[in-house]
C-alpha cells in the first residue's frame, strides 16, 4: 500500500495548494479537460458497442482460432501505447491501410478528435471485455438455456437475462475502460498529436506543463488522480451495493 500511495502522496505534498484553483482553472486546462472527459465517454461508448459482443462471443463460443481471438483482444494490454498509436497511424493515417481509401471519401482520421477516441477505444477496451468475460463464465448459462427454452430469442436472453446477471462485471468493465481512456497518452500524442482544443487532452497538456510550469503539471495530475478515484469508487459502490438491494426487495 506504501508502494502504491507513497507517489500520489508525494505529489500532493509538492502541489501549490495557494494557487492550485488558479493553475486547474487556466483556459488551457479547462479546455484540455473538457477534451478528455468528451473523448474518453466517447470511447467507453465504443468500447461497450463493440466489446460487448466480442465478450460473449469469448465466453460463449467454441471455435477454431479461439485462443488466438482472446490473444488478439489481450494484445493492447501488452503493448507499448506509443507501439499502438503507430499502428493505428498506420491503419487510418493518409498513407495507412485504410487511410488512403478513407480520404478519397474525404474523411480523415489521423491527428483529430476522432483519432483520439480510436487510440483511446484501442487502449481501453480490453478491460471491458476481460472483465465482462470474466462474469459471463460465472454461471449464467443455465439461465439463459432455460429462457432459450422457453421461446426468448438470442437478443431477448442477452438484454433480458444475461447482461443483469452480469451487471457488476459490466459496471467493473465499463469504469475500468472509462479510467483508462481518460489516462491514455502515448497512443494519443502518436496517433493523434497534440492540437490544443482538438488532441490535447488532460494528460498531454500535463506533460506539456511539465516542462514550463510543474506546479500547474502537479495540480493537473491530481485532478486526473481525483476523477479517476471518485469515478471507481462511486460506480464500484453502486455495483456492489446492487445486488444486495435486489435481494432485499426479493
Amino acid at each position: 500500500m506504501l508502494f502504491l500511495v507513497l507517489p500520489v502522496a508525494a505529489m500532493a505534498i509538492a502541489a501549490d495548494w495557494p494557487n492550485f484553483w488558479t493553475l486547474v482553472t487556466s483556459q488551457s486546462a479547462l479546455v484540455a479537460l473538457g477534451l478528455s472527459l468528451r473523448t474518453a465517454a466517447a470511447a467507453t461508448l465504443l468500447s461497450l458497442v463493440l466489446g460487448i459482443p466480442l465478450a460473449v462471443v469469448l465466453a460463449r463460443g467454441d471455435f477454431p482460432g479461439h485462443r488466438l481471438v482472446r490473444a488478439v483482444v489481450l494484445l493492447p494490454l501488452v503493448l507499448p501505447p506509443v507501439v499502438g498509436g503507430l499502428a493505428l497511424l498506420l491503419t487510418y493515417g493518409r498513407t495507412g491501410l485504410l487511410g488512403g481509401a478513407l480520404e478519397a471519401f474525404g474523411i480523415r482520421i489521423a491527428f483529430s478528435t476522432a483519432a483520439v477516441v480510436l487510440a483511446q477505444t484501442f487502449v481501453a477496451m480490453p478491460f471491458l471485455v476481460i472483465s465482462l468475460e470474466g462474469a459471463l463464465r460465472t454461471g449464467t448459462e443455465a439461465y439463459e438455456r432455460v429462457a432459450a427454452t422457453l421461446g426468448a430469442s438470442p437478443g431477448t436472453v442477452l438484454r433480458r437475462i444475461t447482461l443483469p446477471l452480469v451487471g457488476p462485471g459490466l459496471v467493473s468493465g465499463t469504469v475500468l475502460a472509462f479510467a483508462r481512456a481518460l489516462g491514455e497518452f502515448g497512443a494519443t500524442l502518436t496517433f493523434a498529436g497534440s492540437l490544443q482544443g482538438t488532441t490535447r487532452t488532460l494528460p498531454l497538456e500535463v506533460y506539456l506543463q511539465r516542462e514550463v510550469d510543474p506546479a500547474a503539471a502537479v495540480a493537473l495530475s491530481l485532478v486526473l488522480v481525483a476523477i479517476g478515484a471518485l469515478v471507481v469508487l462511486a460506480v464500484g459502490a453502486r455495483a456492489l451495493s446492487g445486488p444486495a438491494a435486489g435481494d432485499r426487495r426479493g
